[in-house]
């Protein structure tokens, strides 16, 4: 079954297309900012989900304190929409990037984070191709074995070196605790802070991270800001993490069954290349189709989807544009070079996916 405007979008832009709920969007914007007060944190959001100037300015006017970019080029993008203030949750090396990140720490004020000597010392080119000092926070790995120093003596260790190195200014810890395990990130945070203290400095920024944390945010005594990202959109994963409820889903993919050659099978337009592989950490499937549950996108080619339909009482025909909410949103933004805006049933426009591929 087609809605009405599913039948609408599918004539004026064809699909797969990805269409954005806009009221949804400023709910979620709402009530994780209230969230953010609540706890007393500042909310600093991660683009990495809408990659969109627009969005991160409507953030910013509910009252969120600058934003979270992953890559150097996502934050170029923001910079150049008049955002001021930014936070490169990564390590960046290189003379190509130090010139990037001296010219963007010229005109907007930049936070970058470091987990090692090596990127410390490439930092101090970025310092001195930009004329001023650029804040460096340290990088913790608090149990999801990514990136970030193993232990507190290490984050003080590299503290010390970004306070005595040329035209770096320590500014704090970037922590990214696992959904159970912020009183390890406690305890290693602790130890952090009074090694620091020690040699007269402080942290004046304690970040923390994610959307499937916010029912942990606050939980870290001496936080001053969460980066939560997925939560203007959410997805499959949010809603099995319990911080997001299937009306929170403010972006569906709306695609075409173009095939139904057996009873228990079919074929939508969106593969791979639309909805990505990402399982979702597990998720059963690759999305969940609203008007068929029961339903599985059991797998991909690049440009099919494969329905199992096995379990489905209704099965969808030829023809029919279904609504999918992707197990992992952010993945399949950076797909997209626009998205469809809609409010209720009407169209109100497109929108870029202004850093769409900023992967440098």
């Amino acid at each position: 079954m087609t809605t009405p405007l599913a039948a609408k979008i599918a004539r004026e832009y064809g699909t797969p297309v990805a269409v954005v709920d806009m009221e949804r969007v400023e709910r979620n914007i709402a009530r994780i900012q209230a969230t953010c007060d609540e706890a007393g944190v500042a909310n600093r959001p991660h683009i990495k989900t809408h990659k969109s100037p627009v969005l991160a300015k409507l953030q910013i006017a509910a009252g969120a304190r600058g934003i979270t970019c992953q890559k150097l080029g996502e934050a170029e993008v923001m910079a150049e929409a008049g955002i001021d203030d930014i936070l490169i949750s990564y390590n960046l090396l290189g003379e190509e990037k130090m010139a990037r990140l001296g010219a963007l720490q010229a005109k907007a004020n930049v936070t970058v984070a470091a987990d090692n000597p090596v990127v410390v010392a490439s930092l101090t080119l970025a310092a001195a191709a930009s004329g001023r000092p650029l804040s460096v926070v340290v990088e913790c790995d608090t149990g999801r074995r990514r990136a970030g120093v193993e232990t507190p003596g290490e984050a003080v260790a590299l503290a010390r070196e970004i306070a005595s190195s040329d035209g770096l200014s320590f500014a704090g810890f970037m922590l990214y605790p696992t959904e159970s395990g912020w009183a390890e990130a406690q305890t290693f945070y602790d130890e952090a802070l009074a090694g620091v203290r020690s040699l007269g400095l402080d942290a004046a920024m304690v970040s923390t991270g994610g959307t499937p944390n916010l029912k942990n945010i606050g939980k870290l005594k001496g936080a001053t800001e969460h980066r939560p990202g997925t939560y203007i959109y959410n997805d499959r994963m949010q809603v099995a993490a319990g911080v997001a409820t299937w009306d929170d889903c403010a972006l569906n993919i709306y695609s075409t069954v173009v095939s139904r050659a057996g009873p228990d099978r079919g074929i939508l337009d969106a593969g791979s290349k639309t909805l990505t592989s990402d399982t979702g950490g597990g998720l059963d499937g690759h999305g969940l189709i609203i008007e068929h549950p029961q339903a599985r996108i059991a797998r991909f080619a690049e440009e099919h989807g494969f329905l199992d339909l096995t379990r489905s009482n209704m099965r969808p025909a030829v023809g029919d544009v279904v609504r999918i909410v992707p197990n992992h949103v952010c993945v399949v933004v950076n797909m997209m070079d626009e998205v469809v805006m809609v409010r209720g049933e009407e169209i109100v426009g497109t929108l870029p996916v202004a850093a769409r591929g900023k992967l440098r």
